[in-house]
């Protein structure tokens, strides 16, 4: 069976948003990029685990992800189903194991994809060493949420790119990474420079085949 013919599963994230006291849009990113990173490395993602034949299921086919946004009582609810809660600087975002395209949880279905609009308020700070840098590409306008699920795919290929010696390390640090939008000069070496390159499905928002990020490997301190 090729894996367009495999059943469709989806990797669902939602990303806390109250009215009042939104995240920071990069926060947001990162979040959720750390988030499909603790889900992949999680016990209960692996071998025997609880969530492991959904992970396979989900890894074997296409790797989609959908975010969605939740604020009070649906976060609440959405926050007693099984999954990881990660949190960085002013966001939180949930990650769940994966679900049937056509089998999200009612608590998650009934969430909102579109309108998740974020911004930065600051200046944002410069990659630290150990940070793997996941670069988004200047030249494309997309969602936050959009933009949410691209820096997992990122942070994905990155993670199955890793030496194991690599990925032991990156996960006893706590997964550091920076999201940044590269400079156009910047995004053209990328692309050539053959570290892991998202190519989106075109499902929503952009054109098939859109490269929309690249993904550094952790920064190496002095």
């Amino acid at each position: 069976m090729s894996s367009n013919d495999a059943p469709q599963f989806v990797l669902p994230l939602v990303v806390r948003i109250e009215k009042a006291e939104p995240p920071a849009r990069t926060d947001a990113l990162e979040a959720a990029a750390r988030a499909v990173l603790v889900m992949l490395s999680d016990d209960r993602a692996l071998g025997d685990g609880e969530w492991a034949e959904a992970v396979r299921a989900w890894q074997d086919a296409r790797i989609r992800k959908v975010v969605r946004r939740a604020r009070g009582a649906e976060w609440r609810k959405a926050a007693q189903l099984p999954g990881i809660t990660v949190t960085g600087g002013t966001a939180e975002v949930r990650v769940f194991p994966p679900v049937p395209l056509d089998g999200w949880p009612k608590e998650l279905a009934k969430l909102q994809v579109s309108g998740t609009e974020l911004d930065d308020t600051g200046e944002l700070p410069s990659p630290a060493p150990g940070q793997a840098l996941l670069w988004l590409n200047p030249d494309l306008h997309m969602s936050a949420g959009k933009e949410m699920a691209q820096v997992g795919h990122g942070a994905q290929l990155l993670w199955w790119a890793m030496t194991d010696a690599d990925r032991k390390a990156w996960r006893e640090a706590g997964f550091p990474l920076a999201v940044r939008t590269a400079h156009p000069g910047r995004w053209a070496e990328l692309t050539t420079s053959g570290l892991p390159l998202v190519r989106d499905a075109g499902f929503t928002e952009i054109a098939p085949g859109s490269c929309t990020v690249v993904s550094e490997f952790p920064v190496r301190g002095d």
